[in-house]
């Protein structure tokens, strides 16, 4: 079974396939983890289902962010006894004055966010060592040093992880790939809000852009890698 298993069908599948989609990018031996906008505003300050979630802040996608926190932890705590990159792309608190632009006016209710909202989550928030990027735009390339941190690490590989798997992630996904990056995507290490949307970008950017995979095959492979010196 695949995220998108029942969402995606046979033929589409084949219509991907017959054009050559889906082939393996594979590791590189520099990998280094994307945490992108694991907030509080982004799953609640506590696990609840969509509809009560979003009663604390209407951006959150709820018990499905949190679930994916919990297969984050593992992948990160692999990163960081492996001594290999970590980097917190994030969205900072909004100055209502000069912050709104075209996202605010499509979507206005990301300025309303208080500032427990934009608190990293605990079990996954940065420590010393750590890169922060803050970004306003979905992209964690766009406006931010990323590529800059990544050259001076050596990095050829990026495994992206956060949300949403539709919006930031996917825009960092291709940004990556663009770039020339091996990308993975730990596909229980992302969330949306939307449980189609999710599948079927996960679905679209395996056929393309990264290897979608579970994080436990994620892990078994970064624990085969050398440590970074």
């Amino acid at each position: 079974m695949r995220p998108w298993t029942g969402v995606i069908t046979d033929e589409e599948e084949q219509r991907y396939a017959s054009a050559g989609f889906g082939g393996e990018g594979g590791f590189g031996a520099d990998p280094a983890l994307l945490i992108i906008d694991v907030q509080y505003r982004t799953i609640g300050t506590a696990p609840k289902p969509y509809w009560e979630a979003i009663e604390e802040y209407p951006t959150s996608c709820g018990d499905v962010g949190w679930d994916a926190v919990d297969r984050i932890v593992p992948l990160l705590a692999t990163f960081r006894n492996k001594g290999f990159p970590v980097l917190h792309p994030h969205v900072a608190p909004k100055n209502a004055e000069t912050d709104g632009g075209r996202l605010a006016q499509k979507i206005p209710s990301i300025m309303g966010i208080d500032a427990k909202g934009y608190e990293f989550v605990s079990e996954v928030a940065p420590v010393a060592g750590d890169v922060l990027l803050p970004k306003k735009h979905p992209s964690a390339f766009f406006g931010t040093p990323l590529t800059s941190h990544l050259i001076d690490f050596g990095v050829d590989t990026l495994v992206v992880t956060g949300c949403t798997t539709s919006g930031c992630v996917r825009s960092s996904v291709t940004d990556a790939f663009a770039l020339n990056f091996k990308v993975i995507v730990p596909e229980d290490c992302v969330y949306d809000r939307a449980p189609t949307s999710h599948a079927v970008n996960l679905w679209d950017m395996n056929g393309k852009y990264a290897d979608v995979l579970p994080s436990s095959h994620v892990i078994e492979v970064l624990e085969g890698l050398e440590s970074a010196s």
